[in-house]
């Protein structure tokens, strides 16, 4: 593989962000890894992605896989280091958005969150990230001036009825972020917390209450209007450059300054 190699690994990369920054990524001439985990109904989406990226000229390759299975993560890392070499890595979004959306505490017993429920949200949304860091690190997929991103939320640090597993793999994620950056400096590998606004995604749907999230969000964002999966795609192509390599453990706000007037809006009420 060519030195001039750039290689995009997405965890998530059949929808939301996942898929806009695939496209992103594409259109700027690296070629995309994706990690999805889709029923047949939505394989006619993701191959409809694959030609679209390649119209790009570069090369798209998708893993229908459980991005949480250690074996299947294994494979899928050995995959791609035969294909793109040590060092053809450049950026690793972990996008995974697959949790329980119940209370803690249900309205009788046996009806709040189960252990195992509680273990699978952190599991997939959170601790992964470690994981397939851990795999692209010490296989040499990715080296000096390598960029790992991950999607969190305002749920880092808000509550909301029935999102508490959720919440707190939110802020787990944001803790391994600042771990790994840590861990990582003396490699020169940047880690960051990518926080969107309120964006119309599927994972958003799924969510209890997210009609009125996106009300308020739509009423509150000085731009008038949500984020798009775009923005925040667009914003990571631009921190993969080299002049972001003093840029590391943070959670960086993508969302049109919403972040700071729904904070105000709920500080006045």
């Amino acid at each position: 593989m060519s030195e001039d190699t750039r290689a995009v690994l997405i965890l998530g990369a059949s929808s939301g962000f996942g898929e806009a920054t695939a496209r992103a990524f594409a259109a700027e001439g690296y070629d995309i890894y994706g990690v999805h985990l889709d029923r047949r109904s939505g394989l006619e989406h993701v191959e409809e992605i694959r030609e679209d990226l390649k119209g790009h000229g570069v090369r798209a390759r998708y893993f229908n896989r459980n991005a949480a299975d250690e074996d299947k993560r294994a494979d899928t890392l050995d995959e791609i280091l035969e294909e793109v070499g040590e060092g053809g890595l450049k950026v690793l979004l972990h996008s995974l958005a697959f949790g329980t959306l119940v209370p803690f505490v249900g309205e009788e017993a046996g009806d709040g969150v189960s252990p195992k429920q509680m273990d699978m949200t952190l599991d997939v949304m959170a601790h992964t990230l470690v994981y397939w860091t851990q795999g692209v690190v010490h296989r040499g997929l990715m080296g000096t001036g390598g960029r790992i991103f991950a999607m969190t939320s305002s749920g880092g640090d808000r509550v909301a009825p029935a999102y508490g597993p959720v919440s707190a793999a939110k802020a787990a994620l944001e803790s391994h972020c600042r771990q790994l950056a840590l861990e990582l400096a003396d490699r020169e590998i940047t880690v960051n917390a990518i926080r969107a606004g309120v964006t119309d995604t599927p994972a958003l749907r799924k969510i209890p209450g997210s009609d009125v999230m996106v009300e308020q969000a739509e009423a509150n964002n000085p731009h008038g209007r949500l984020t798009q999966p775009e923005d925040v795609a667009d914003c990571m192509v631009t921190l993969a450059g080299p002049g972001t390599h003093w840029m590391t453990g943070n959670v960086i706000r993508v969302d049109g300054g919403e972040d700071w007037v729904m904070a105000g809006a709920g500080a006045g009420s």
